[in-house]
């Protein structure tokens, strides 16, 4: 509860001052008056005389309720209206055979990306979300949505082998912003996670690198895979699956290219946790612009105080004439 005019509250003290004074003087007047009390006329006295001294007390409690009704006591509920820009996001994901390697346990890449991807996914509700997958070539595995059910239903579909093999990062970053270029708005990001070089694909990755910043899309980078050699896997037709070491050939220099040039970041993620990390840095980077307005509806109650006030005083007058009525 508010009140509309607090500053007549200020009356309260003056009136608790008034009654004192009232009070006193009436004190000294009874004290210096005394009548004779005829033997027939029986003495005044018992319960009905002590009450009668608390009759001012109501018309007092009455007059500070009046005041509190003056002070527009009101009732008011906040209401917060959000307006937010929401952030176009495309994940391009590399599928190439090269993803199988396991130094992201307790799976391969492409497990990991995923299952990072889930969680980045989950956390961004009030996006539109995209997903391109890409290796020799590139396609939209899911186009732009809210719909985090169809899109994480999508995500899970993906697999190596879907595309020939091959790293095409040109041709994915090209599909991603076609799915991106005719959106409005000012928050416009591609996230392509790879662990290869550009070696197929009509589209240079820094021409389409340069596409993307005419456009005003953000690219952020992530090279996946450990420093030097990482355990893949090969199925022997006789010995079955064997784990060999492998080199890891990943062209650091072109991703981080690619993210300067769109005024991203390059980041490289050596294991499964490193690569949660950079999903959550990206995250934070790309929060999204959040505008508050806050409504307050009220509703005056000073009328209620009214009634309380009103049946004090009719009470206090009513006993002073009636029971309470001191005799002349």
């Amino acid at each position: 509860m508010t009140l509309a005019h607090p500053w007549m509250l200020g009356l309260l003290p003056l009136l608790i001052a008034l009654a004192f004074l009232w009070g006193r003087s009436r004190r000294r007047i009874e004290r210096g008056l005394s009548f004779p009390a005829p033997p027939a006329l029986p003495r005044v006295a018992g319960r009905r005389a002590h009450l009668a001294r608390w009759l001012p007390a109501l018309r007092l409690l009455a007059l500070a309720i009046l005041v509190v009704a003056l002070a527009g006591p009101r009732l008011g509920r906040a209401r917060v209206v959000s307006h937010s820009e929401g952030v176009d996001i495309v994940l391009a994901i590399d599928i190439s055979g090269s993803m199988r390697a396991l130094d992201f346990p307790p799976g391969d890449r492409l497990e990991a990306a995923k299952e990072v991807a889930r969680r980045f996914i989950a956390g961004r509700r009030g996006d539109r979300i995209g997903l391109v997958v890409f290796a020799s070539s590139a396609y939209t595995q899911c186009p732009l949505t809210s719909d985090q059910g169809v899109l994480l239903e999508l995500l899970d579909g993906i697999r190596i082998g879907d595309i020939a093999d091959g790293t095409a990062i040109g041709m994915a970053v090209g599909t991603a912003l076609n799915r991106l270029k005719a959106v409005p708005g000012e928050s416009r990001v591609i996230i392509l996670l790879t662990d290869g070089m550009n070696n197929t694909g009509a589209l240079d990755p820094l021409t389409a690198a340069e596409l993307a910043r005419s456009l005003g899309v953000r690219i952020y980078t992530i090279g996946a895979g450990t420093r030097g050699t990482a355990p893949y896997p090969f199925d022997d037709p006789v010995f079955g699956r064997r784990i060999r070491q492998v080199e890891v050939d990943l062209d650091e220099e072109t991703l981080r290219r690619i993210a300067d040039v769109t005024g991203g970041l390059y980041f490289r993620a050596t294991d499964a946790e490193s690569l949660a990390r950079i999903y959550e840095r990206i995250d934070e980077l790309e929060k999204r612009t959040v505008e508050s307005s806050e409504y307050v509806e009220f509703r005056d109650v000073g009328a209620g105080f009214l009634w309380p006030a009103l049946l004090l005083l009719l009470a206090e007058l009513g006993l002073r004439a009636t029971w309470l009525r001191r005799l002349p």
